[in-house]
């Protein structure tokens, strides 16, 4: 298991634990363009201070589920936007070390270099494991964009300060965009052509689906 040491309890320290590692993210491309496997990453709160994570490896070629893996525990920092990789990685580190196999590329229900100082979940969780990490979000958290086309794999850049942080990728005809951005060892537009191959049928990929419904239900 990745040991995180003297896991930060306040605002303040866990500023710094991102000012140290962000210089950690390697922006460098050495991902397989189809990776065997893809490994998903979601958690579930039950309002109570509790945190269900889940981990599912999945074949890239065929998306059927080969591995998975789940851990509860209780929260230990505070909600505060920007810092949330300090509530969910202890859970999420201890379903990854549950994996018989190890992951080949992260992709996490969130963002990577999408984020006020450059250092969301996937960078902090690729720059713990080592592994290739990239995040697709649901919603914006930075930047500002313009609309993509309709069409499937119609894109716009995401942009924040000045800086192309992200991508804003249609993953469906019609349906709301998703915000694509590389987290560590894989770069914006692998981390796009990875996500257009994982959502075959819907807007999320199928790594978050299965990490959302599993990581739910680890909570009932």
């Amino acid at each position: 298991m990745v040991h995180t040491g003297d896991w930060p309890t306040t605002v303040e320290a866990a500023l710094a634990v991102q000012d140290r590692l962000r210089g950690r993210v390697e922006l460098a491309d050495d991902c397989p363009e189809l990776p065997p496997t893809v490994t998903g990453l979601d958690v579930a709160y039950d309002g109570t201070g509790v945190i269900a994570a889940a981990v599912v490896t999945l074949e890239t070629a065929g998306l059927t589920v080969v591995e998975a893996r789940t851990h509860r525990a209780r929260a230990v920092f505070p909600y505060e936007p920007g810092l949330f990789a300090f509530r969910e990685l202890p859970p999420l580190l201890a379903a990854l070390d549950r994996l018989e196999r190890a992951p080949d590329v992260l992709v996490c229900d969130g963002h990577g270099l999408a984020h006020p100082r450059r250092f969301g979940l996937a960078c902090h969780l690729g720059v713990l494991t080592g592994r290739p990490a990239f995040g697709v979000g649901k919603t914006r958290f930075v930047g500002t964009h313009g609309a993509p086309g309709t069409a499937r794999g119609s894109s716009v850049p995401l942009v924040d300060a000045g800086e192309e942080v992200g991508a804003v990728l249609r993953t469906q005809d019609g349906v709301k965009p998703v915000y694509v951005s590389a987290g560590h060892r894989i770069d914006l537009a692998h981390a796009c052509r990875l996500t257009l191959a994982l959502t075959p049928r819907y807007r999320l990929p199928e790594t978050t689906r299965h990490a959302d419904r599993l990581s739910r239900a680890a909570l009932r």
